[in-house]
């Protein structure tokens, strides 16, 4: 096996846990996989959907409410996204963790948390960390809906959801995996007008595209906006749901995946800067 197994398959399965802090929906997906294996939910915001839905399951539970901690702790309203008092925080909430779990996670899936993860847990945990993201991590960044509206100014005709491994930079770890693709071709039509005018003006962000339409007094920006949501919508199910398990259960758990610095090796085979393609592999057993 080339590089370094992400998680070595031993006499017990692998132990993860899981951070939410909204609805809990990947989580469900990750955890209908394999209702068996041991894991521990995680989440900064106390009796938020996904934690009440853990405990329902008799799934131990972690909460720190990540507001109240930053004002007790250390007086402010902003949660930083650096700094030592950013490390508190992830210290003192993997700690109870780890002593839910018993010993250190496995594999930590980050699944709706809504908090970037501090340079102290991303180096503590690489390549122990993965995200998923609602678009080409390569290409396009930002949350929810905004990776797909980015991706039809650039005229792409498909988009893709990608798990990657959560390192120090925003969404930019190495990437484990990719979605089938999704056609844009039904919203085509209702695109129609939009995409004309983001031709006609050579519009290359969002940015450009608000400041252009209320120039021009119309309503382009929020048709985007709203065509966006529904892709993102679509995507999940297609995208999300079904790579964020493969990935855990049939690719990790599975001792599956090695990494050599930034490079992913799967079933011993190095794979792209973008990962493993639904589109060439389907979710196969083995890739050999």
């Amino acid at each position: 096996m080339k590089g370094k197994l992400v998680y070595t398959p031993s006499e017990r399965p692998l132990r993860y846990a899981c951070g939410v802090s909204g609805s809990g929906t990947n989580y469900d997906k990750i955890y209908e996989a394999d209702p068996k294996k041991p894991h521990v939910v995680f989440s900064n915001v106390p009796n938020c959907a996904g934690i009440n839905k853990a405990q329902a399951r008799n799934v131990p539970t972690v909460t720190l409410d990540s507001k109240i901690f930053f004002k007790k702790m250390w007086g402010i309203e902003k949660i930083p996204r650096y700094g030592i008092e950013r490390n508190s925080f992830d210290m003192a909430i993997m700690t109870l963790v780890e002593q839910t779990l018993g010993d250190e996670p496995d594999l930590i899936c980050l699944a709706g948390y809504d908090l970037w993860i501090g340079d102290w847990m991303a180096k503590r945990y690489f390549p122990r960390i993965l995200n998923v993201h609602p678009g080409d991590s390569r290409k396009y960044v930002g949350l929810g809906w905004r990776p797909t509206a980015k991706a039809i100014i650039a005229g792409e005709k498909t988009v893709k959801s990608t798990v990657f491994f959560v390192d120090e930079s925003d969404d930019g770890g190495p990437i484990l995996i990719q979605s089938k693709s999704v056609s844009l071709s039904p919203w085509d039509d209702k695109l129609y007008a939009v995409k004309k005018f983001i031709d006609k003006k050579g519009i290359t962000t969002l940015a450009e595209l608000r400041e252009m339409a209320k120039e021009e007094g119309n309503n382009f920006d929020m048709l985007l906006e709203e065509v966006s949501k529904e892709v993102q919508e679509v995507l999940k199910v297609e995208g999300d749901w079904k790579i964020y398990p493969f990935a855990v259960h049939n690719l990790i758990a599975k001792g599956r995946v090695s990494l050599d610095g930034r490079k992913v090796f799967i079933d011993g085979v190095e794979m792209p800067e973008y990962g493993y393609q639904v589109d060439i592999y389907g979710y196969a057993d083995s890739i050999k």
